[in-house]
């Protein structure tokens, strides 16, 4: 797919102004009258996915703004490290001041083109690569995800509560980890079914996997997809079950189904990774990491319906998560539900 090229004057989507006075972290500006940074972003998936990537996409329009910044993306390459390296390699030979991949499935090819071109910048959002040129900005969404499983196994009637996700990349395995932490911290007895399906986007595949999880017992589903949400909602409405989201709060998109969304902005991490490269303080060999101790970026939003001793519950486990005092895994073992043939 082509790359697209954007520059101050014709973004295609302003985030939200909101977004813009509270980063989570400094974000700044380039010193006056300097040049405009150039920035080339690849996003895997689509940037209307209404998840992961265009949370993406919205903090490389918002950094494009605040920065301000020449942007150019590449949207919709399958990922596969081959495929990802063969874009990315193709933004860098155009010597942007800085390459951002955009997801942790990114990390190998990114660790490679980023060899290949140590003149450049590179940045993996939800990443855990580094080298001499290469610094990986994450978003703990595993904390919020702890949270979304707390909620569910307060909540579960049945006593059986669903995790959907696609990819098995790392953030999405930590997230995995993190959900199941959750719920056997408010209900150890509770039994998880969770699925890998191998698709973030395919409506059909989710609504399959999601009919089959509550006619296995499951009363409360999350779902960690991108544009493959929708299916699970169809079958999540259609039998009333509530549903989990992630990424953004989907309590207020979809209020008839969401009852909590385990809300992690990756885009604050794109945002972040060009303003510290427009002011001189790209870390290059780093990890920068942000969690529910700023809850712009990183929180369980919950529907109104929920009770408001499940609430202060849930804030109770979210105070005990930023002191320290709870740890939120990065690994689960166990048997996985089958993806229904």
């Amino acid at each position: 797919m082509r790359p697209t090229r954007i520059d101050r004057r014709t973004l295609l989507r302003a985030a939200t102004a909101g977004a813009a006075a509270a980063l989570p972290w400094s974000a700044g500006r380039a010193a006056e009258g300097a040049a405009r940074l150039r920035v080339a972003a690849l996003f895997a998936g689509k940037i209307d996915d209404r998840g992961f990537m265009q949370a993406g996409y919205d903090g490389l329009t918002l950094a494009a703004r605040t920065v301000p910044a020449e942007i150019e993306f590449t949207q919709g390459i399958a990922p596969q490290p081959d495929a990802l390296a063969a874009a990315l390699r193709a933004l860098a030979q155009k010597k942007p001041d800085l390459v951002v991949a955009h997801g942790g499935q990114n990390n190998a090819a990114t660790r490679t083109v980023a060899a290949e071109f140590p003149d450049i910048a590179f940045v993996v959002t939800q990443g855990n690569v580094t080298g001499p040129n290469l610094a990986s900005y994450e978003v703990l969404q595993e904390q919020s995800a702890f949270l979304a499983g707390a909620l569910a196994g307060l909540i579960t009637k049945t006593g059986v509560v669903g995790h959907m996700s696609g990819i098995r990349v790392v953030p999405g395995l930590k997230g995995r980890a993190g959900y199941a932490a959750g719920v056997a911290h408010t209900n150890p007895k509770a039994k998880l079914l969770t699925n890998f399906s191998g698709n973030q986007d395919d409506n059909a595949l989710s609504k399959k996997i999601a009919t089959a999880m509550i006619a296995a017992g499951a009363d409360v589903v999350f779902t960690m997809l991108n544009a493959g949400r929708m299916g699970a909602v169809e079958a999540c409405r259609e039998r009333g079950v509530p549903q989990i989201g992630n990424v953004v709060d989907w309590t207020t998109i979809v209020p008839d189904v969401f009852i909590a969304s385990a809300c992690a902005d990756s885009g604050r991490a794109v945002v972040q990774a060009v303003a510290d490269k427009a002011a001189g303080r790209f870390a290059a060999g780093s990890i920068r990491q942000v969690g529910l101790e700023t809850p712009e970026a990183v929180r369980l939003a919950m529907a109104p319906r929920v009770p408001e001793e499940v609430r202060a519950r849930i804030a109770a486990i979210a105070a005990e998560i930023v002191a320290g005092r709870l740890a939120v895994p990065h690994e689960w073992s166990g048997e996985e539900f089958p993806t229904p043939a």
